[in-house]
C-alpha cells in the first residue's frame, strides 16, 4: 500500500488538512476553484467526486493528492484509473436530508468491496455519527480489519449549536470531535476528524487523537476564490500553532 509520500508525511505530523468539495458537486468551475484555492492555501491534499473526466481536470491543475469520494465500490475504481491517489467511502453527509442513512453493516460490506476492487489504493472510510459512539467504535475497528487505511468521523452538519460565537462553533463540531477522541484510541491507523470544523475547533481535533482534519462548507460556500485561500491558510496556522503549543 503506497501512501502519497506528502500526504504520509502530513498525517505523521498530525498536520493534515483536506478540503472537500463534495460527493455530489460535478461543477467543474466550482471544484477547481476550491482545489486551486486548497493548493495556494496550503493544503494536504483534496476530496472531490468520483468522475474520471474531474479527476482528469483537476490533476492537471494542481499537484496535491486527489482523494475522491463515493458509496459505490465501481464508482472509485473508475476514479483511480483515470489518476484518483486515493479513494474514501464517506461523504455520507449530502445523503442525511434526503432521509438516507448508512448503517455500519453497509458501510462495511462497502469496505469490502472496495477493498477487493482495489487492493493497493490507500483506503478512507467514514464512520457514520448516527450510530452510538461505542457502534461507531466498534464499526471502525472492524472497518480496518477490512483493509481501511484511515477513518474519518463526522457529525457537524447533522449538529444545532445553541449559542452564537466561540461557544456555538464548539457545539456545532462536539460530535466529530468526540468520535475523533474515542475511534482515535481504539485503532492503529490515522484519523481525520472532519465536519462542522472551524479555525476554532480544529486544532481541538488534534489534540483529541486526530493525525488531520477535513473542512468542506467552510471553504466551498464561499463564493470568492481569494476568501476560499484565506480561510485555507487560516486552518493551515491554526493547525501549526496548536502543535507549536503543545511542544512548548
Amino acid at each position: 500500500m503506497i501512501m502519497h509520500p506528502q500526504l504520509e508525511k502530513a498525517l505523521e505530523q498530525r498536520q493534515a488538512i483536506k478540503i472537500i468539495s463534495g460527493l455530489t458537486n460535478f461543477d467543474q468551475s466550482n471544484v477547481s476553484a476550491i482545489a486551486k484555492a486548497a493548493q495556494a492555501g496550503g493544503a494536504t491534499f483534496v476530496d472531490i467526486a468520483a468522475s474520471p473526466s474531474l479527476v482528469r481536470y483537476i490533476r492537471s491543475l494542481i499537484d496535491l493528492p486527489i482523494c475522491v469520494s463515493a458509496v459505490e465500490a465501481q464508482l472509485l475504481a473508475d476514479a483511480v484509473e483515470a489518476g484518483a491517489d486515493l479513494v474514501e467511502i464517506g461523504n455520507f453527509d449530502a445523503f442525511y436530508s434526503q432521509g438516507r442513512r448508512f448503517e455500519a453493516p453497509e458501510v462495511l460490506a462497502l469496505t469490502q468491496q472496495t477493498r477487493a476492487l482495489l487492493p493497493n489504493t490507500p483506503l478512507c472510510v467514514t464512520v457514520p455519527h448516527i450510530l452510538p459512539l461505542d457502534e461507531q467504535v466498534a464499526l471502525a475497528e472492524a472497518l480496518v480489519e477490512a483493509g481501511a487505511n484511515l477513518i474519518q468521523t463526522e457529525g457537524g452538519t447533522s449538529s444545532r449549536p445553541t449559542h452564537p460565537g466561540t461557544l456555538g462553533l464548539i457545539e456545532k463540531a462536539a460530535p466529530t470531535l468526540a468520535a475523533a477522541h474515542s475511534i482515535s484510541r481504539a485503532v492503529s491507523v490515522p484519523v481525520i476528524c472532519a465536519s462542522g470544523l472551524s479555525t476554532v475547533t480544529a486544532p481541538m481535533a488534534i489534540t483529541a487523537g486526530a493525525s488531520g482534519i477535513g473542512v468542506g462548507s467552510a471553504i466551498n460556500q464561499l463564493n470568492d476564490q481569494v476568501a476560499m485561500v484565506a480561510a485555507v491558510r487560516s486552518l493551515v496556522e491554526a493547525l501549526q500553532q496548536s502543535v507549536i503549543k503543545v511542544n512548548v
